[in-house]
């Protein structure tokens, strides 16, 4: 239980906050209005054959719970491909940043102060979960609202794309365009600078496959150090490397803050 002593404005910020993420996180279940048509880029059980194959010709197509032929929410079968493809791009890309952030601060700490008040980032000798418990509160709450908001640019399509679910091309992620135009410059997060503009649907494809398997091996990884930190020897390959977690990582405000216990009101 967290009992809060902060001021109204911490509290009215915190509150927005909470109310953003779970409106970002809500969306992505949110189902699609019907008679919505979809582009060439909806794709049926014969295409996600065609890319498994790629991806990994020796397993091939392997989908044991049927999920190519399910249909999330009422939005019929080739919304929940997309749906799901576009999932597991997703979480494939988050995975590699984390895996990718996993190793540099198990190694390196920025020279720079954390915070404006000259906190240094948490030390090298704490397990990367234990880094994060270690970060101050409101840099937590910073880094949950970019996601938040990220995630609603996303839903939203940029203003211009359809949604996912209506044959967006799966991982395509919106340019800023319309942000950048109306509200302030800020670059794109894929290709910022256009150097892959004229680069051949071909290499597009190919690169996408590349990408989905490196997302999955990078899912793989990051639950593969997880597991080793916080339960010794489950992963023996890592046993030499793994620093010892006590705490929770899926619990990431751990000891600080939980939505339940804000909503029931503070001290309860």
């Amino acid at each position: 239980r967290v009992t809060f002593s902060h001021s109204k404005n911490c509290d009215t910020m915190k509150t927005s906050l909470v109310l953003a993420s779970i409106a970002a996180s809500a969306s992505a279940f949110a189902p699609a209005k019907q008679g919505a048509s979809c582009s060439s880029h909806a794709a049926t059980k014969a295409d996600l054959e065609k890319i498994a194959e790629k991806a990994n010709p020796i397993v091939k197509f392997y989908d044991p719970l049927n999920l190519a032929e399910a249909d999330f929410y009422g939005m019929g079968t080739e919304a929940t491909i997309g749906f799901l493809r576009h999932s597991e791009i997703k979480h494939g890309r988050i995975a590699m940043f984390a895996f990718v952030g996993y190793v540099f601060q198990s190694n390196f700490v920025f020279p720079w102060p954390q915070t404006l008040a000259g906190a240094p980032h948490p030390s090298v000798d704490l397990a990367p979960e234990a880094q994060w418990d270690a970060i101050p509160l409101g840099a937590k709450w910073q880094i949950f609202a970019v996601i938040s908001a990220l995630e609603l640019w996303d839903e939203c399509g940029g203003g211009y794309l359809p949604h996912y679910t209506k044959g967006r091309k799966p991982g395509q992620y919106p340019s800023f365009g319309k942000f950048r135009d109306a509200v302030h410059p800020v670059l794109d997060l894929y290709d910022p600078f256009g150097f892959n503009k004229n680069m051949s649907e071909e290499t597009k494809e190919r690169r996408l496959i590349a990408e989905i398997n490196n997302g999955r091996l990078a899912q793989l990884g990051i639950f593969g150090f997880l597991a080793a930190d916080s339960v010794p020897g489950s992963v023996p390959l890592l046993n030499d490397i793994a620093k010892g977690y006590s705490g929770n990582p899926m619990i990431p405000f751990e000891g600080q803050f939980s939505y339940f216990d804000y909503i029931g009101g503070p001290g309860h």
